[in-house]
């Protein structure tokens, strides 16, 4: 009789303690369901690649281009980096996916910058302060390239970048999760190139250039672009017309953001070299200043360069020493410098 009692003495203590305690999923020690800060921001992109500051390309698009507004509209990206600035000059880092999801950070206070994490070119510097926290891109060298404008970097293409910033975010300690829908910018801005070529577009195998005075740096807070300028080098496509290029840039160099008007004078001067090999192996090189056409596009836009000959006696120079099928310029293949 004592043991069968001591049995049902057992089983009543542990229906009650399965009565006070809690389940896994619902009990409040359990961080999804106490009382804590669960801050979930929901992302959407801004999905641009040029402002209209005088000229709407969106409108006045040429359809003989052969291609469209919109086949320039660039994609989401793959996943974004959230830097929570707390009290006390601390920062944390943490990634989220595409869509967004939840920052963890404590009660208080708090200034968050967004941006996405999927580039390959983009350096970021200076993060310990929102302010200060910059993006600029990856020294590239191009062997036989002169100098257009002397003493700037040479650098390459930045990826495709996105920002935003939240400031004076409150976070309060909640059982549900707070929602916050954030819009990630654009940082980078792309200028459609178009070389027109007069005559001698059959002597020309491959092309590439630079694009010279473009902003070196930008800042994720707000978006303006540092005062330095750097020469960015890109690759080229032949086309039945002639040559194009996509070059991707953050802009011209101290842009002061959504107030900007076009002045008479357009601050800086802007350069835009081509090179073609010809298919003799032969390699030309032509310079051209762009300010004009820059005065109204300082974060993206079409840049036409028409007239453009090669000569006959270029062009059948010497023999077809060059193969055209060759990927790459070979001795001329340009070097990204690794970051120190």
């Amino acid at each position: 009789m004592k043991t069968i009692a001591l049995i049902q003495y057992a089983a009543a203590l542990v229906l009650l303690t399965s009565l006070t305690g809690c389940r896994k999923d619902l009990c409040y020690n359990h961080d999804e369901h106490a009382l804590t800060v669960k801050a979930h921001f929901t992302t959407e992109w801004e999905q641009v690649w040029e402002r209209n500051h005088g000229t709407d390309w969106q409108t006045n698009w040429d359809a003989s281009w052969g291609n469209t507004y919109n086949d320039f509209i660039p994609q989401p990206a793959t996943g974004v980096r959230s830097v929570t600035y707390n009290a006390g000059g601390s920062h944390t880092e943490y990634n989220l996916p595409s869509e967004g999801g939840r920052v963890p950070m404590g009660e208080g206070t708090h200034d968050i910058l967004f941006y996405n994490n999927d580039t390959e070119y983009i350096v970021i510097e200076d993060l310990p302060s929102s302010a200060t926290a910059t993006a600029t891109t990856r020294t590239r060298t191009r062997a036989g390239f002169e100098e257009l404008h002397e003493g700037e970097r040479t650098v390459s293409q930045p990826d495709m970048l996105y920002a935003t910033y939240v400031e004076d975010y409150e976070a309060t300690r909640t059982l549900k999760p707070v929602e916050k829908d954030i819009t990630l910018h654009p940082l980078t801005y792309t200028y459609y190139v178009r070389y027109e070529f007069k005559s001698g577009l059959k002597y020309v195998a491959l092309a590439r250039g630079v694009m010279a005075g473009m902003a070196e740096s930008v800042y994720l807070q707000d978006g303006h672009t540092g005062k330095e300028a750097a020469t960015i080098l890109y690759d080229a496509e032949v086309k039945d017309y002639g040559v194009e290029a996509r070059v991707n840039t953050f802009g011209i160099p101290d842009y002061p953001g959504e107030g900007y008007e076009p002045e008479a004078d357009t601050p800086g001067t802007y350069m835009l070299n081509l090179e073609v090999r010809l298919k003799n192996g032969k390699i030309i090189k032509y310079d051209y200043d762009i300010t004009d056409q820059m005065a109204n596009q300082p974060r993206g836009g079409v840049i036409v360069i028409k007239g453009i000959v090669v000569n006959d006696e270029d062009g059948m120079e010497g023999g077809p020493g060059f193969d055209p099928d060759v990927d790459g310029w070979g001795e001329y293949e340009d070097v990204v410098l690794p970051i120190e």
